[in-house]
């Protein structure tokens, strides 16, 4: 295995790493074309910390694959493995392009929800700037999304004397979405904390608190499956613009989620049914840190 590290004098190792983030959502991303780590859960717990690691929402493995040109791998800052991460397939496809992976401005990258297919842009410097992933059409199945419910839409839940309407979607992961009246009222962590461990759902879910705006606007912030509120879901996003088209709340293309990193454009392929999500990916620095022995 040949993963990005070397020995020190001591019996630690350092990892070399490079910090990246979508729209606010960051992770830390491991160029493991060479070699994987042996034990990414560990280490998506140390990594993650903002006060003892690096700091971020978890770790992305990019890695060969078999079925594709990349494959990713996400962990969360709790060290659970995630399926798929929106903005983390963006930030890849720029990896591997700023990087010389790739000469390719149209990829497939494998995740544990399916290959995926990235369209990237590079801005004037030659770069990648933004990215379009094809993510696949919404799964609106309740026994598939999966939740315990006869109907995905407008689940009725009540948390801590608050009654809600959860419509359930899944974006290759497990979403809950709430439309409020008023977001900046909204107990984003309280209510999250509970419904994102709610029996309703079997794997747990990511939980989206929505305000519309208008047909085409709508405004978001999301409690991420084992990583808490995040700035950004590109997943969330994708699955908070199904739900509103399937309430009849806004449009069924070209809608703008304004989350609290930025925003992103989600449409649907009118020929497909599939969900298109645009929006940048950007690198922060490059890095190593100095990690216990074992870890690698």
């Amino acid at each position: 295995m040949d993963i990005p590290r070397h020995s020190t004098s001591s019996a630690a190792e350092k990892l070399r790493f490079t910090k990246m983030h979508g729209i606010g959502n960051d992770y830390v991303y491991i160029d493991c074309t060479n070699g994987a780590p042996s034990n990414p859960e560990s280490l998506s717990i140390l990594l993650s910390d903002r006060h003892k690691g690096v700091g971020g929402d978890g770790i992305i493995l990019i890695c060969p694959s078999e079925r594709a040109d990349f494959k990713m791998r996400i962990f969360n800052a709790d060290g659970s493995e995630a399926k798929m991460c929106g903005n983390g397939s963006r930030c890849v496809g720029k990896y591997v392009y700023d990087n010389g992976h790739t000469d390719k401005l149209d990829l497939t990258l494998e995740t544990l929800s399916g290959v995926k297919y990235l369209t990237l842009h590079p801005g004037p410097d030659g770069l990648i700037a933004t990215v379009t992933v094809d993510m696949g059409a919404p799964c609106l199945l309740p026994a598939s999304i999966p939740v315990v419910a006869e109907s995905n839409i407008e689940i009725p839940v009540e948390i801590s004397g608050t009654k809600l309407k959860v419509t359930a979607v899944s974006m290759g992961n497990p979403h809950g979405v709430i439309f409020v009246k008023d977001l900046d009222k909204t107990d984003i962590h309280s209510l999250g904390r509970q419904l994102e461990t709610h029996p309703m759902w079997p794997d747990r879910a990511n939980i989206e608190f929505a305000q519309i705006i208008n047909r085409k606007e709508i405004r978001m912030r999301v409690w991420e499956r084992g990583s808490g509120e995040t700035q950004a879901c590109g997943t969330g996003a994708c699955a908070t613009a199904v739900a509103a088209s399937l309430l009849g709340l806004a449009d069924n293309e070209d809608v703008t989620i304004h989350l609290l990193g930025g925003d992103l454009s989600i449409t649907r392929d009118k020929s497909t049914g599939n969900v298109l999500m645009t929006g940048p990916a950007t690198t922060v620095f490059n890095g190593e840190m100095e990690l216990p022995e074992g870890l690698l």
